[in-house]
């Protein structure tokens, strides 16, 4: 069984940083994409950053040169940089691996979440 487990989360000040982390635990064989998705209070569960096993990335615009997305192959972990933090940037924060195969089939997991809190 694939687990994600998350870490990283927190209260900053506006102008801070934070760093996410995800690591996947069982046998995996392979991953498609690795991503970060956040719900603020009162809304919808919205796509932050995402990156597929080629290395290509994609970024919500309102994240766009103040987040970075990146990954330890070895260790099945995804990160997330995140600088010049906003209050509009508070949610809770889940990462979601995408196409996880462990045996015959693939399918997609997601972290428990984490909150990260920008106070301003």
């Amino acid at each position: 069984q694939v687990q994600l487990v998350e870490s990283g989360g927190g209260l900053v000040q506006a102008g801070g940083s934070l760093r996410l982390s995800c690591a996947a635990s069982g046998s995996i064989l392979n991953i498609q994409t690795m991503g970060w998705y956040r719900r603020a209070p009162g809304k919808q569960r919205d796509l932050v950053a995402v990156l597929t096993s080629g290395g290509s990335t994609n970024y919500a615009d309102s994240v766009k040169g103040r987040f970075t997305i990146s990954r330890d192959n070895a260790k099945n972990t995804v990160f997330l940089q995140m600088n010049s933090l906003k209050p509009e940037d508070t949610a809770v924060y889940y990462c979601k691996f995408g196409g996880v195969q462990s045996g015959v089939w693939a399918r997609d997991y997601w972290g428990q979440g984490t909150q990260v809190t920008v106070s301003s």
